[in-house]
């Protein structure tokens, strides 16, 4: 029997056993093992990814997924794409991004609605045919003489799943779990790793101003602590703690009267978890919601809506259990977070304490008609940040992140600032004050060791997980964004099928081929490859005159600028090497820059004449994109060699013009 008819009984089993559940009363029938090539544990973003690479790379697949949705945290509410530097963002992850960018009319799109972002994975799915199982929790993992040779899962019904290859994209890490491979949960000590943002810190983000009394009868400890502050007494800055920071939901509300939903009391509904968010506000007397909520707009008038200021979304302190939990306790927990949002936002919009005007700001959002149809129009994903962390064969820290340590195996790149939100809500001096929140930004794209996304030799043999990756707790508050767990599913994936035809462990796998594969980018690229200039490239780019070098904010490590208005002529030409002749549309990234001129001029030379093009200000104030943007030039007939070239100058203009990358896309 074929591997993919195998796949087909089993699923037709399971079907069977599901209508036995029906008609037949508590019986469940367990359906044959599936055996497959790769078995990818996960229905996140990085497995459907990593599901529709296996296949791509003609290997037999199943996504076993535990939840009823795909996608995680991307389809869960997570619109407004954190990423830092999209030259870190290559292959599918990338493609996913365009295809985005396709759906609003953009060559890629960071900034999108939940249902856009399912419709676009299951689009892999479905093109791939790759076999999904949902509503699966694993259950065990058979493993012999250091190699997984089955796992059980539990959904409908129980069923085994053998496999050469375990991929866990899991948030939790549960399959690295059963199998035995070592892995932590909170913060190290600053010592153990040498680093300096790691363990206990209280900082000034996201942080109490001086003077919030933390007692239900303020200036009387004996009365007690109000909800949602802890008891214990603070350590000592970098100690490391077994403490997870704070989890919450992305939120998609909408703001169209056709599309609304009013928020309404959940039920369970207590207001006085909110007693310190009104002394808060009599403290700080904002505006509008701002200071409070992460307001991100979405297309057609919706919301991504994360953390923000002291007390927000983040239910901080209340996620301790999560890692290590039942699925039972998972569930509790995801539900009192849930009945805490809503509460908030409900607590916001109709609380008479709450001042007028924010009230009247949050009425004005709903729940969306059209998003969660099945879920109540609300998220099924919570926002986990961090969980487990696999203790493997490489230690991703602070020294990568800054660039101090860099690694040769590569299989994908970071650009996150380092990024930890709180950990607990406790009295110091008298007052309330969050600890554990940690922002640095500015880090320029570093390489993600393949051996961080393996066990070591001695734990698993046959086991990559992209996701709960080995890194300590500040470097991986660098590395858990979106699309760089979909970068990585699909090096796993290929690092899985390397390893299958090598017929190796995934140890000993050739990570030049893994390499060289990735960079080759065979499932997205067409015939003939993308061609990027960047400005830092010294073989295909001319600079004249003197512009400034910055190293944040822009494509890649450094972008120019100058800020001389013409006063002295200068100029930017990228000249790409064209190996195949052909049309080929043309970008200019353009960065969000304060100051930038709304009138940049840019020369575009086909190799027989040359076209003027102006980068308008409204060119580079398209909803949709986090930072800055690929920017249109039009489509050339350009000859092979490197007679062809695209200039930016700066005659005509009035403020800041920006020279940092051009890309010549082949149609």
């Amino acid at each position: 029997m074929k591997t993919s008819t195998k796949i087909f009984s089993s699923l037709k089993w399971g079907l069977l056993g599901i209508c036995g559940l029906l008609t037949a009363g508590p019986m469940v029938y367990a359906a044959p093992p599936v055996e497959v090539d790769i078995c990818v544990y996960g229905g996140t973003s990085a497995g459907v990814i990593a599901a529709y690479t296996a296949k791509q790379l003609h290997k037999s697949v199943i996504l076993v997924s535990p939840d009823k949705h795909l996608g995680g945290l991307t389809t869960g509410g997570l619109g407004y794409t954190d990423i830092g530097n999209k030259y870190a963002i290559t292959g599918l992850s990338r493609d996913f991004y365009r295809r985005i960018g396709k759906h609003y009319g953009q060559l890629e799109q960071w900034i999108f609605e939940p249902g856009v972002a399912e419709n676009i994975f299951q689009q892999y799915i479905r093109s791939a045919k790759v076999p999904v199982l949902y509503e699966y929790n694993i259950s065990s993992a058979q493993k012999e003489n250091g190699y997984i040779r089955q796992i059980e899962i539990k959904g409908a019904d129980t069923r085994v799943v053998k496999a050469k290859m375990f991929i866990d994209c899991s948030y939790e890490g549960d399959l690295m779990a059963k199998a035995g491979i070592p892995y932590t949960v909170g913060r190290e000590a600053n010592s153990q790793y040498n680093e300096t943002y790691n363990g206990v810190q209280v900082r000034d983000m996201h942080q109490f101003p001086d003077g919030i009394d933390p007692y239900k009868i303020p200036g009387k400890p004996e009365s007690g602590l109000l909800w949602g502050i802890s008891s214990g007494t603070l350590a000592a800055q970098g100690s490391g703690d077994k403490f997870v920071q704070a989890y919450n939901f992305r939120i998609c509300l909408s703001n169209q009267p056709n599309n609304r939903i009013p928020i309404t009391a959940p039920e369970g509904y207590d207001p006085a978890k909110y007693e310190l968010l009104i002394r808060l506000l009599e403290h700080t007397k904002p505006k509008n919601l701002s200071p409070m909520l992460k307001l991100d707009l979405m297309p057609n008038g919706k919301t991504d809506i994360n953390n923000k200021g002291a007390f927000s979304t983040d239910m901080i302190g209340m996620n301790y259990n999560y890692p290590e939990a039942d699925y039972a306790t998972r569930r509790k927990i995801i539900h009192d977070h849930e009945v805490y949002t809503k509460g908030l936002l409900y607590f916001i919009g109709h609380d008479q304490r709450v001042p007028a005007h924010l009230r009247e700001e949050m009425l004005t959002w709903g729940y969306p008609k059209d998003e969660y149809k099945d879920n109540g129009h609300w998220s099924p994903q919570m926002y986990v940040r961090e969980v487990r962390r696999m203790i493997g064969d490489y230690i991703m820290t602070q020294a990568n992140c800054e660039g101090r340590e860099k690694v040769a195996d590569g299989v994908g790149m970071a650009a996150y600032g380092m990024d930890s939100h709180n950990c607990q809500r406790i009295v110091i001096n008298g007052m309330v004050k969050n600890e554990g929140d940690v922002e640095i930004g500015n880090l320029s794209p570093y390489p993600i060791a393949y051996r961080a996304i393996i066990p070591k030799s001695g734990d698993a043999k046959n086991v990559l997980v992209p996701v709960c990756l080995s890194a300590s707790h500040i470097a991986y508050g660098s590395i858990r964004m979106e699309p760089v767990f979909m970068v990585l599913g699909q090096s796993a994936a290929t690092a899985a099928a390397v390893a299958i035809d090598e017929n190796r462990s995934v140890q000993e796998a050739d990570v030049k081929k893994i390499q060289h594969l990735l960079t080759m980018d065979p499932l997205v690229n067409n015939s003939t490859p993308e061609i990027l200039v960047d400005d830092n490239d010294a073989a295909h780019v001319t600079i004249t005159g003197d512009w400034k070098t910055l190293t944040h904010g822009g494509y890649g490590a450094t972008f120019l600028t100058d800020e001389s208005k013409g006063a002295v002529a200068k100029s930017v030409r990228f000249t790409p090497e064209v190996k195949k002749a052909g049309k080929y549309d043309v970008y200019t990234y353009v960065p969000r820059l304060p100051g930038l001129d709304g009138n940049m001029q840019v020369k575009v030379n086909d190799g027989r004449q040359v076209t003027e093009k102006k980068v308008t200000a409204a060119a580079v104030k398209v909803l949709g994109q986090t930072s800055g943007e690929w920017v249109n030039l039009g489509s050339y007939d350009l000859p092979a060699g490197s007679s062809a070239y695209v200039e930016i100058d700066n005659h005509q203009t009035g403020g800041i013009v920006v020279a940092d990358a051009v890309l010549f896309i082949p149609r």
